[in-house]
């Protein structure tokens, strides 16, 4: 597996190229933006039918991440959940997650589609702080020195390249974006306005997939 290793705030991070993020120091690992359950609300609210595996294919992915790190901690960045009704489970994936979950602390971040599965186990929180880092749903606006040592989610970044769309990580030296960990997420373009205004001078985006592959963060770009 080839991670990338990075510095934030005197922590040293791991992005994995499955769009988790690895602390080793603190044996935890982040995920954000799963959405499990958008199949379902795609049928429910627009009628649109999709393949119904997302749920399979996130915890399986998940599930390596675990088993290839054994984390002692795990982080769900928000949006753990496509919406409230998404978060009721079936039975097989319902025993699945709790068989990643035992044995390990396990921290629902709430995001804006969900307030958390509050019918999970597991801790419940609107952010923590955990050594020099924050963890939260939606970065803060704020340039470094301002906001320091921050973790997020939400916006989804990609990075389009010629052979399409690209899930990325956002890094410069005061915070940290995760990319869409679930399956069926869209995502914001790496050079969207958005999230220039986020990120400082000299941001890297991490690209996932086989490997992890750093570049300059792109600028200047809308879609």
């Amino acid at each position: 597996m080839n991670a990338y290793a990075f510095d934030l705030a005197g922590a040293r991070l791991s992005a994995l190229p499955s769009g988790a993020l690895f602390w080793a120091g603190e044996s935890c690992l982040v995920v954000s933006d799963l959405h499990l359950g958008r199949s379902g609300r795609f049928a429910r609210r627009a009628g649109a039918l999709l393949p119904p595996y997302e749920v399979e294919e996130t915890l399986a992915r998940l599930d390596a991440d675990i088993a290839g790190r054994a984390p002692r901690v795990v982080i769900c960045l928000g949006d753990s959940f496509d919406d409230p009704e998404a978060g009721t489970l079936d039975e097989r994936a319902a025993l699945w997650l709790a068989r990643l979950m035992a044995g390990r602390r396990w921290v629902w971040i709430a995001g804006n589609h969900d307030p958390g599965p509050l019918a999970l186990a597991g801790e419940h929180r609107a952010e923590m702080t955990l050594g020099p880092l924050t963890f939260r749903h939606e970065a803060r606006a704020g340039a470094a020195g301002e906001v320091f040592g921050e973790v997020s989610g939400h916006y989804h970044p990609k990075v389009r390249l010629a052979g399409g769309a690209i899930r990325c990580f956002l890094v410069d030296r005061a915070r940290a974006i995760l990319p869409a960990y679930g399956t069926y997420t869209g995502g914001l373009s790496a050079g969207h306005h958005a999230l220039g205004e986020l990120m400082g001078e000299g941001a890297l985006a991490i690209l996932t997939g086989r490997t992890c592959r750093p570049m300059p963060m792109p600028r200047g770009r809308n879609r």
